[in-house]
Protein backbone atom coordinates (compact mmCIF):
# COMPACT_ATOMS: atom_id res chain seq x y z
CA UNK A 1 0.00 0.00 0.00
CA UNK A 2 3.16 2.26 -0.93
CA UNK A 3 0.34 5.19 -2.32
CA UNK A 4 -1.77 5.29 1.02
CA UNK A 5 -1.84 9.06 2.12
CA UNK A 6 -2.78 9.80 5.43
CA UNK A 7 -5.46 11.41 3.68
CA UNK A 8 -7.17 8.51 2.94
CA UNK A 9 -7.23 7.58 6.03
CA UNK A 10 -9.22 10.78 7.32
CA UNK A 11 -11.99 10.37 5.12
CA UNK A 12 -11.87 6.70 5.68
CA UNK A 13 -12.42 7.49 9.16
CA UNK A 14 -14.46 10.03 8.43
CA UNK A 15 -16.94 8.39 6.45
CA UNK A 16 -16.96 5.17 8.59
CA UNK A 17 -18.11 7.91 11.82
CA UNK A 18 -20.54 9.56 10.10
CA UNK A 19 -22.20 7.04 7.60
CA UNK A 20 -21.49 8.91 4.19
CA UNK A 21 -19.51 10.38 2.10
CA UNK A 22 -21.59 13.62 2.07
CA UNK A 23 -20.87 14.03 5.18
CA UNK A 24 -17.38 12.79 5.27
CA UNK A 25 -16.93 15.54 2.84
CA UNK A 26 -18.80 18.22 5.13
CA UNK A 27 -16.47 17.60 8.09
CA UNK A 28 -13.11 17.58 5.86
CA UNK A 29 -14.37 20.76 3.94
CA UNK A 30 -14.20 19.12 0.74
CA UNK A 31 -16.73 18.21 -2.04
CA UNK A 32 -18.62 14.85 -2.08
CA UNK A 33 -17.35 13.77 -5.48
CA UNK A 34 -13.86 14.38 -3.95
CA UNK A 35 -14.40 12.32 -1.28
CA UNK A 36 -15.85 9.23 -3.66
CA UNK A 37 -12.70 9.41 -5.65
CA UNK A 38 -10.26 9.20 -2.92
CA UNK A 39 -12.27 6.40 -1.70
CA UNK A 40 -12.34 4.57 -5.00
CA UNK A 41 -8.50 5.45 -5.13
CA UNK A 42 -8.20 3.34 -1.62
CA UNK A 43 -9.80 0.51 -2.34
CA UNK A 44 -7.91 -0.01 -5.54
CA UNK A 45 -4.72 0.31 -3.21
CA UNK A 46 -6.23 -2.35 -1.39
CA UNK A 47 -7.71 -4.27 -3.65
CA UNK A 48 -10.71 -5.21 -1.04
CA UNK A 49 -14.15 -3.21 -0.58
CA UNK A 50 -13.93 -1.23 2.07
CA UNK A 51 -17.63 -0.09 2.45
CA UNK A 52 -21.36 -1.81 1.78
CA UNK A 53 -23.94 0.47 1.54
CA UNK A 54 -27.62 0.05 2.42
CA UNK A 55 -30.11 2.65 2.70
CA UNK A 56 -28.79 3.39 6.24
CA UNK A 57 -25.84 4.56 4.80
CA UNK A 58 -21.97 2.69 4.97
CA UNK A 59 -20.84 -0.10 6.74
CA UNK A 60 -17.20 -0.87 7.27
CA UNK A 61 -16.39 -4.53 5.82
CA UNK A 62 -13.54 -6.62 7.31
CA UNK A 63 -11.03 -4.75 5.25
CA UNK A 64 -12.46 -1.30 5.70
CA UNK A 65 -12.62 -2.42 9.46
CA UNK A 66 -8.58 -3.52 9.41
CA UNK A 67 -8.00 -0.31 8.16
CA UNK A 68 -10.01 1.89 10.56
CA UNK A 69 -8.01 0.11 13.68
CA UNK A 70 -4.68 1.26 11.19
CA UNK A 71 -5.96 4.67 10.51
CA UNK A 72 -6.58 4.88 14.83
CA UNK A 73 -3.37 3.61 15.67
CA UNK A 74 -1.25 6.01 13.61
CA UNK A 75 -3.76 8.86 14.52
CA UNK A 76 -2.67 8.21 18.54
CA UNK A 77 0.69 7.91 17.62
CA UNK A 78 0.44 11.39 15.96
CA UNK A 79 -0.96 12.80 19.10
CA UNK A 80 1.74 11.47 21.03
CA UNK A 81 4.03 13.39 18.68
CA UNK A 82 2.19 16.82 18.86
CA UNK A 83 1.84 16.39 22.78
CA UNK A 84 5.81 16.21 22.93
CA UNK A 85 6.63 18.90 20.57
CA UNK A 86 4.27 20.70 22.38
CA UNK A 87 5.76 19.80 25.51
CA UNK A 88 9.03 21.12 24.19
CA UNK A 89 7.58 24.30 23.80
CA UNK A 90 6.96 24.61 27.52
CA UNK A 91 9.36 22.89 30.03
CA UNK A 92 7.42 23.38 33.07
CA UNK A 93 4.14 20.98 31.88
CA UNK A 94 3.65 17.50 30.90
CA UNK A 95 3.47 14.45 32.50
CA UNK A 96 5.62 12.22 34.23
CA UNK A 97 5.48 8.61 35.90
CA UNK A 98 7.13 7.58 38.56
CA UNK A 99 7.93 4.10 39.89
CA UNK A 100 9.66 3.71 43.82
CA UNK A 101 9.83 0.82 45.76
CA UNK A 102 8.02 0.19 48.99
CA UNK A 103 11.06 1.29 51.10
CA UNK A 104 11.44 4.56 49.43
CA UNK A 105 8.19 5.45 50.44
CA UNK A 106 9.36 7.23 54.01
CA UNK A 107 10.85 9.83 51.60
CA UNK A 108 9.76 9.73 47.84
CA UNK A 109 7.28 11.61 48.68
CA UNK A 110 8.51 14.81 50.22
CA UNK A 111 10.91 14.83 47.42
CA UNK A 112 8.04 14.69 44.68
CA UNK A 113 5.75 17.27 46.89
CA UNK A 114 8.77 19.81 46.50
CA UNK A 115 9.36 19.15 43.02
CA UNK A 116 5.31 19.91 42.24
CA UNK A 117 5.48 23.01 44.50
CA UNK A 118 8.35 24.30 42.15
CA UNK A 119 6.91 22.77 39.08
CA UNK A 120 3.35 22.69 39.71
CA UNK A 121 1.88 22.65 36.14
CA UNK A 122 3.77 19.02 36.04
CA UNK A 123 1.41 16.12 36.36
CA UNK A 124 3.13 13.55 38.72
CA UNK A 125 2.20 9.69 38.92
CA UNK A 126 3.43 7.99 41.99
CA UNK A 127 3.19 4.24 41.52
CA UNK A 128 4.82 2.19 45.01
CA UNK A 129 5.81 -1.28 45.19
CA UNK A 130 8.10 -3.88 46.27
CA UNK A 131 11.06 -4.16 43.97
CA UNK A 132 9.82 -7.09 42.15
CA UNK A 133 6.78 -5.45 40.89
CA UNK A 134 8.34 -2.21 40.01
CA UNK A 135 11.21 -3.46 38.13
CA UNK A 136 9.06 -5.48 36.06
CA UNK A 137 6.78 -2.52 35.58
CA UNK A 138 9.92 -0.72 34.71
CA UNK A 139 11.32 -3.15 32.18
CA UNK A 140 7.90 -2.74 30.69
CA UNK A 141 7.95 0.72 29.92
CA UNK A 142 5.46 1.87 32.41
CA UNK A 143 7.56 4.68 33.76
CA UNK A 144 9.78 7.44 33.17
CA UNK A 145 11.92 7.74 35.91
CA UNK A 146 12.09 5.11 39.19
CA UNK A 147 13.62 5.41 42.53
CA UNK A 148 15.19 2.90 44.14
CA UNK A 149 18.05 1.55 45.53
CA UNK A 150 19.67 -1.32 42.98
CA UNK A 151 19.04 -0.47 39.31
CA UNK A 152 17.98 -3.39 37.38
CA UNK A 153 20.64 -5.26 35.85
CA UNK A 154 18.62 -7.46 33.63
CA UNK A 155 18.10 -4.21 30.86
CA UNK A 156 20.14 -1.43 29.50
CA UNK A 157 19.40 1.05 31.86
CA UNK A 158 20.74 5.17 32.85
CA UNK A 159 21.02 5.60 36.61
CA UNK A 160 22.50 9.22 38.46
CA UNK A 161 22.82 8.63 42.54
CA UNK A 162 20.49 10.70 44.80
CA UNK A 163 21.72 9.73 47.79
CA UNK A 164 23.34 7.43 50.72
CA UNK A 165 21.18 4.52 52.04
CA UNK A 166 22.61 3.13 54.93
CA UNK A 167 21.30 -0.73 56.52
CA UNK A 168 21.47 -1.99 59.81
CA UNK A 169 19.89 -4.45 62.40
CA UNK A 170 17.21 -3.55 64.87
CA UNK A 171 16.52 -4.69 68.00
CA UNK A 172 13.72 -3.95 70.51
CA UNK A 173 15.12 -1.49 73.47
CA UNK A 174 15.04 -4.34 75.87
CA UNK A 175 17.11 -6.74 73.68
CA UNK A 176 20.15 -8.00 75.60
CA UNK A 177 22.35 -7.05 72.96
CA UNK A 178 20.76 -3.21 73.00
CA UNK A 179 23.10 -0.96 74.03
CA UNK A 180 26.48 -2.66 73.38
CA UNK A 181 29.20 -0.89 71.45
CA UNK A 182 31.32 -2.90 69.18
CA UNK A 183 29.61 -6.06 68.62
CA UNK A 184 30.68 -8.45 66.61
CA UNK A 185 28.85 -10.13 63.75
CA UNK A 186 29.06 -13.21 65.58
CA UNK A 187 27.30 -11.94 68.36
CA UNK A 188 23.93 -12.55 66.14
CA UNK A 189 24.69 -16.13 64.60
CA UNK A 190 22.38 -17.34 67.24
CA UNK A 191 19.18 -14.49 66.81
CA UNK A 192 15.98 -14.86 65.17
CA UNK A 193 16.13 -12.35 61.97
CA UNK A 194 12.90 -11.22 60.11
CA UNK A 195 13.62 -11.14 56.86
CA UNK A 196 11.78 -9.60 53.40
CA UNK A 197 10.87 -11.71 50.78
CA UNK A 198 13.19 -13.56 48.41
CA UNK A 199 14.26 -10.86 45.76
CA UNK A 200 13.79 -7.55 47.32
CA UNK A 201 16.86 -5.40 47.69
CA UNK A 202 16.76 -5.28 51.81
CA UNK A 203 17.19 -9.14 51.69
CA UNK A 204 19.69 -9.41 48.80
CA UNK A 205 21.99 -7.16 51.23
CA UNK A 206 21.07 -8.61 54.24
CA UNK A 207 22.19 -12.25 52.41
CA UNK A 208 25.76 -10.60 51.38
CA UNK A 209 26.20 -9.40 54.77
CA UNK A 210 25.75 -12.62 56.40
CA UNK A 211 28.27 -14.37 53.84
CA UNK A 212 30.24 -12.24 54.33
CA UNK A 213 30.56 -12.03 57.91
CA UNK A 214 30.37 -16.01 58.24
CA UNK A 215 27.02 -16.22 59.62
CA UNK A 216 23.88 -17.93 59.04
CA UNK A 217 21.51 -16.67 61.97
CA UNK A 218 18.17 -18.43 62.02
CA UNK A 219 15.90 -17.11 59.74
CA UNK A 220 12.37 -16.28 61.23
CA UNK A 221 9.23 -15.07 59.28
CA UNK A 222 9.29 -13.69 56.00
CA UNK A 223 7.47 -10.49 56.07
CA UNK A 224 6.88 -8.44 52.70
CA UNK A 225 6.48 -5.15 54.55
CA UNK A 226 8.73 -2.90 56.41
CA UNK A 227 6.13 -1.55 58.74
CA UNK A 228 4.81 -5.12 59.74
CA UNK A 229 8.95 -6.25 60.36
CA UNK A 230 9.30 -2.90 62.59
CA UNK A 231 6.06 -3.67 64.75
CA UNK A 232 7.14 -7.74 64.77
CA UNK A 233 10.74 -6.38 66.33
CA UNK A 234 8.91 -3.99 68.90
CA UNK A 235 7.18 -7.45 69.66
CA UNK A 236 10.17 -9.16 70.59
CA UNK A 237 9.73 -11.78 67.63
CA UNK A 238 13.34 -11.14 66.44
CA UNK A 239 15.72 -8.96 64.76
CA UNK A 240 15.99 -7.60 61.54
CA UNK A 241 18.15 -6.34 58.90
CA UNK A 242 16.77 -3.21 57.45
CA UNK A 243 17.06 0.06 55.93
CA UNK A 244 18.07 2.68 58.61
CA UNK A 245 15.44 5.39 56.15
CA UNK A 246 12.10 2.84 57.25
CA UNK A 247 13.15 3.17 61.04
CA UNK A 248 13.89 6.83 61.58
CA UNK A 249 10.93 7.81 63.69
CA UNK A 250 11.10 4.61 65.88
CA UNK A 251 14.48 5.25 66.88
CA UNK A 252 14.08 8.66 67.69
CA UNK A 253 11.15 8.00 69.95
CA UNK A 254 12.80 5.26 71.27
CA UNK A 255 10.81 2.00 70.32
CA UNK A 256 14.00 0.60 68.39
CA UNK A 257 17.51 0.71 68.17
CA UNK A 258 20.33 0.07 65.69
CA UNK A 259 22.73 -2.72 66.92
CA UNK A 260 26.18 -1.28 67.25
CA UNK A 261 27.48 -4.37 65.28
CA UNK A 262 30.86 -4.42 63.34
CA UNK A 263 30.69 -3.55 59.38
CA UNK A 264 27.21 -1.75 60.20
CA UNK A 265 25.64 0.20 58.87
CA UNK A 266 26.07 -1.23 55.45
CA UNK A 267 25.67 1.69 53.25
CA UNK A 268 23.76 1.62 49.74
CA UNK A 269 22.45 4.50 47.61
CA UNK A 270 19.99 5.51 46.50
CA UNK A 271 19.43 6.08 42.31
CA UNK A 272 16.98 7.34 40.23
CA UNK A 273 17.06 5.25 37.20
CA UNK A 274 15.37 5.26 33.56
CA UNK A 275 15.08 2.52 30.78
CA UNK A 276 18.71 3.83 28.10
CA UNK A 277 16.03 3.60 24.99
CA UNK A 278 13.43 5.37 26.47
CA UNK A 279 13.27 9.15 25.81
CA UNK A 280 12.99 11.75 28.71
CA UNK A 281 10.18 14.13 27.54
CA UNK A 282 11.16 17.84 28.87
CA UNK A 283 9.46 17.28 32.60
CA UNK A 284 10.77 14.09 33.41
CA UNK A 285 14.06 15.11 32.26
CA UNK A 286 13.60 17.77 34.45
CA UNK A 287 12.43 15.65 37.67
CA UNK A 288 15.33 13.51 37.25
CA UNK A 289 17.63 16.47 37.41
CA UNK A 290 16.30 17.91 40.48
CA UNK A 291 16.51 14.56 41.93
CA UNK A 292 19.77 13.86 41.48
CA UNK A 293 20.52 17.73 42.39
CA UNK A 294 18.26 17.75 45.58
CA UNK A 295 16.52 14.48 46.54
CA UNK A 296 19.29 14.09 48.94
CA UNK A 297 18.43 16.38 51.43
CA UNK A 298 15.20 14.67 51.82
CA UNK A 299 16.81 11.31 52.69
CA UNK A 300 15.73 10.77 56.49
CA UNK A 301 18.13 11.90 58.87
CA UNK A 302 18.96 9.25 61.62
CA UNK A 303 18.72 10.50 65.31
CA UNK A 304 21.97 11.55 67.64
CA UNK A 305 23.01 8.09 69.16
CA UNK A 306 21.99 5.90 66.77
CA UNK A 307 25.47 3.19 66.84
CA UNK A 308 27.84 5.44 63.75
CA UNK A 309 29.63 3.28 61.07
CA UNK A 310 33.01 3.50 62.88
CA UNK A 311 36.29 4.62 60.65
CA UNK A 312 37.13 2.00 58.03
CA UNK A 313 33.86 -0.45 59.11
CA UNK A 314 31.32 1.17 57.23
CA UNK A 315 30.68 -1.24 54.20
CA UNK A 316 29.64 -0.39 50.74
CA UNK A 317 28.40 -3.66 49.18
CA UNK A 318 27.13 -2.93 44.99
CA UNK A 319 24.33 -6.00 45.45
Amino acid sequence: MRNLTLKHLRLLESAARLGSFTAAAEANHITPPAVTMQMRQLEQEVGLPLFDRDARGLTPTAAGHELLLAARRIEGVLTECREALAALQDLGAGKVTVGVVSTAKYFAPRMLAAYARRFPAVELQLVVGNRRDIVAQFEAGQFDVCVMGRPPETCDVESERIGPHPHGVIAPPDHPLAGRAGLSPQAIAGETVLVREVGSGTRTLMESFFARAGIAPTIGMEIGSNETIKQAVMAGLGLAFISAHTIAAELADGRLVMLDIEGLPVERAWFVVRLASRRLMPAARSLRDFLVAEGGAFLPTLPPGTAPARAGTAALISV
